[in-house]
């Protein structure tokens, strides 16, 4: 198996990527083909594939904020089961984002992840691949030592149309151990810059961010 980063939508695998996104994905989740052209070029953004025998079985996007010294494990995708594609996929992000902060001259402080939350909202296919259940998805979080941000998270669609994304939770990973707190302003800031793509705000966002800023810490809860 192979961990190859994409930095084009010419690039034959991104093809096979975007397919993939579109199985398991529900369609609001999914920015449109030609709309990557921009995010793949962008260095900030790290886009890898698992290939195996020249197919895609796998990807992973995700960024690192030096500003910030955190990342945002934007999503993964796992197209097959039992071939240990999260695994390999974890592991390879993992060294990735260790040697960025490396880079940076610091230890990482830790990860950013959304997680969708099956007893809120009907439960998504995604694509008949049971590793992606929902279900499955936050036990593998909370294993890998990911938290839940103990506040009512939203984010905009990605269809840019305004509305807003229930039903999931935001978690953070900590590197520091025994860590049970996260500063609100740091969680504002981050998520202020990682939606500055999508120009149409929902009110709810809105006023996420809003009690966000009169806040100074969220709390980490188990997932």
């Amino acid at each position: 198996m192979e961990y190859i980063r994409i930095t084009s939508i010419e690039d034959p695998l991104f093809k096979q990527m975007h397919q993939l996104m579109q199985q398991v994905f529900p369609g609001e989740e999914v920015l449109d083909f030609d709309l990557w052209k921009e995010p793949l070029e962008d260095p900030g953004i790290r886009v890898f594939v698992a290939v195996e025998n020249n197919q895609v079985i796998g990807a992973t996007e995700y960024r690192y904020y030096e500003d910030f010294n955190v990342a945002m494990t934007d999503f993964t995708i796992i197209g097959k089961d039992g071939l240990g594609i999260g695994a390999f996929l974890a592991h390879n992000r993992a060294q990735d984002l260790h040697a960025l902060a490396k880079n940076n001259g610091k230890d990482l402080r830790g990860m950013f992840a959304e997680i969708y939350d099956p007893y809120k909202v009907d439960s998504y296919e995604f694509g008949g691949v049971k590793s992606m259940n929902p279900y499955v998805r936050r036990e593998v979080l909370s294993h890998l030592g990911y938290r839940r941000l103990d506040f009512t998270y939203v984010h905009p669609s990605w269809n840019n149309d305004g509305e807003a994304v229930e039903g999931l939770d935001l978690c953070f990973l900590p590197m520091a151990a025994n860590k049970e707190t996260l500063e609100a302003d740091l969680i504002m800031a981050f998520l202020k810059r990682y939606y500055t793509v999508l120009p149409n705000k929902p009110e709810a966002w809105l006023q996420m961010i809003e009690k966000l800023e009169n806040a100074e810490t969220i709390k980490l809860k188990a997932i």
